[in-house]
């Protein structure tokens, strides 16, 4: 594949109300049992590396492997404002280099060499994590700015642990219809034409 191929749709899927949207993120008991606590993010959750924020819950269940990986046991719900989120994409640099989006490899190496804040789309997943045919965005927040995320960002964190092991149960069980109604309610999210054109969005 070229560096420059079209990959499949890109769409944004979210759980979100008119001022904020619901992102996932997953780690251990000691990261995540700080923030349920403090009601933001507090160490040990690192303040040194890029953190990515997730809007689909079920790419955040492919990532996690439904919270069984290796520090991705408790997973979190963040609400944060959607102004924040908006902000963080107009400034986002994917990170493939895209036809359309950049002048060429050089112009997008540039960007995303100096970036605050990076876009990777994945494809986004069924409930049994079957790729799907368009695909899911997360966020990466750099460490310049992880400090307003935590500060101004979040508005709420829920611990979703429970629900994760119960939908995942069901699915094991083979009662997937069950599963599926206890998933996050997303819809497509509307994002500016200008926000879509450096996304990537508008090409397709």
């Amino acid at each position: 594949m070229s560096q420059f191929a079209l990959p499949l749709t890109y769409e944004i899927r979210a759980d979100y109300d008119r001022d904020t949207i619901v992102v996932y993120q997953a780690y251990s008991k000691a990261i995540a049992s700080a923030a349920l606590e403090a009601g933001t993010f507090v160490e040990p959750f690192s303040f040194g590396r890029m953190t990515w924020i997730k809007p689909s819950f079920l790419w955040m269940m492919e990532r996690s492997n439904w919270g069984l990986k290796s520090g991705q046991e408790n997973v979190l719900a963040i609400r944060i404002k959607r102004f924040n989120w908006e902000e963080a994409l107009s400034q986002a640099v994917l990170t493939h280099s895209e036809r359309g989006v950049y002048r060429d490899a050089d112009d997008w190496r540039r960007q995303f060499d100096s970036a605050l804040v990076h876009v990777q789309w994945d494809p986004e997943r069924t409930l049994r994590g079957e790729a799907m045919g368009y695909k899911s965005i997360q966020v990466g927040i750099s460490r310049h700015v992880i400090e307003r995320y935590v500060r101004e960002w979040i508005v709420e964190i829920s611990d979703l642990t429970p629900l994760v092991r119960k939908t995942h149960r069901l699915i094991y069980d083979g009662q997937a219809s069950k599963a599926k109604l206890l998933l996050p309610k997303e819809r497509p999210y509307p994002v500016t034409d200008a926000i879509s054109q450096r996304l990537g969005m508008k090409l397709r």
